[in-house]
């Protein structure tokens, strides 16, 4: 099974903005999350999904005001209960911003409960984000 890439756009505004007058990090960090959280839960029940970890979130170029800030998520790797999703966030068709996370299917009490969902990579693009997505921790 190979998955989709997921697309949420933000304005930035005013309110998201750093003393620098660019996009505020703690901001990006929750778009991000929120990015990874659509793949992630396209996957099995929203109300199932935690998020366990974010592996990095590296900056390449600020983000200024009026921008449309495109994040794209796709879903990189399964393991048992692990969901491993790739974000990146675009300005003008540049990327910006590059990351993963990892989320992890829980029951209602919070006890890790197996997905039952496997990722077939099908190209080789998508075999090399696989053994990423499978080397992190």
């Amino acid at each position: 099974m190979s998955t989709p890439t997921y697309t949420a756009c933000h304005l930035v505004k005013s309110e998201d903005l750093n003393h620098h007058g660019t996009l505020y990090a703690g901001r990006t960090a929750e778009w991000f999350v929120e990015s990874g959280f659509i793949a992630a839960a396209s996957l099995t029940k929203p109300e199932n999904i935690v998020c366990l970890k974010i592996h990095g979130m590296t900056f390449t170029a600020p983000v200024a005001k009026g921008s449309l800030a495109k994040f794209d998520s796709k879903v990189i790797y399964t393991g048992k209960t692990k969901i491993v999703v790739l974000i990146a966030l675009t300005v003008g068709g540049n990327e910006v911003v590059k990351g993963y996370i990892t989320f992890i299917n829980v029951d209602m009490n919070g006890q890790s409960l197996p997905h039952g969902k496997v990722i077939v990579p099908e190209t080789d693009e998508e075999k090399e984000l696989y053994e990423i997505g499978k080397a992190l921790r």
